[in-house]
């Protein structure tokens, strides 16, 4: 291929490529029996080893059957929707300051994402997606206390960007196996 690199006609195009695959793997992934807004929900995520697929899909399927998982799911795209509004910079993430946190219910939910979101990350880490989804479960009662009880866009600038900053930390927490906002009803 080198020899022949000057020539724009040989460049590959990996896009195009990557999208082929993917649209012959989400066939496949239909043919074994998963849902197409699980697919989708995993390959959002573009897990760089196809072998991953199956096992996320399988730990969706199984969070999907908790009772937590539709609450989660929604308020995941609850969650999104607010931090496309939000505008926030792609990059580095924000980051969260402990003395900012003044509700009861924003201080439940970091301090229990806080303690989860190592755990969960190590369980993808080594591969155990169905753990790792299990853990994010816990989730439900502080998400749903902050979104009962924490006005996200306060008038004050510095607790806003913090509250998105939490808001942030949660997404990425949350969508690790899979964007969990494609399976919201």
């Amino acid at each position: 291929v080198s020899a022949f690199a000057s020539l724009p006609a040989v460049q590959p195009d990996l896009g195009a490529i990557e999208g082929f695959i993917h649209d012959r793997l989400r066939a496949w992934l239909r043919e074994k029996g998963y849902g197409i807004e699980a697919i989708d929900a995993v390959l959002a995520q573009c897990p760089h080893r196809l072998k991953e697929i199956p096992q996320r899909l399988d730990a969706l399927r199984h969070f999907m059957g908790q009772p937590e998982a539709q609450s989660l799911c929604s308020a995941n795209k609850r969650i999104g929707n607010i931090l496309k509004k939000a505008e926030l910079p792609a990059a580095p993430a924000l980051s969260v300051t402990p003395t900012l946190l003044i509700e009861p219910a924003e201080k439940m939910l970091a301090d229990t994402l806080a303690t989860i979101a190592p755990q969960a990350h190590d369980d993808m880490a080594h591969g155990r997606y169905t753990e790792a989804l299990a853990r994010l479960a816990a989730l439900k009662a502080p998400v749903d206390a902050f979104f009962d009880h924490v006005m996200v866009n306060a008038d004050d600038p510095a607790l806003r960007r913090n509250r998105l900053a939490l808001l942030d930390a949660l997404h990425r927490a949350m969508n690790q196996v899979g964007d969990l906002s494609r399976l919201a009803a």
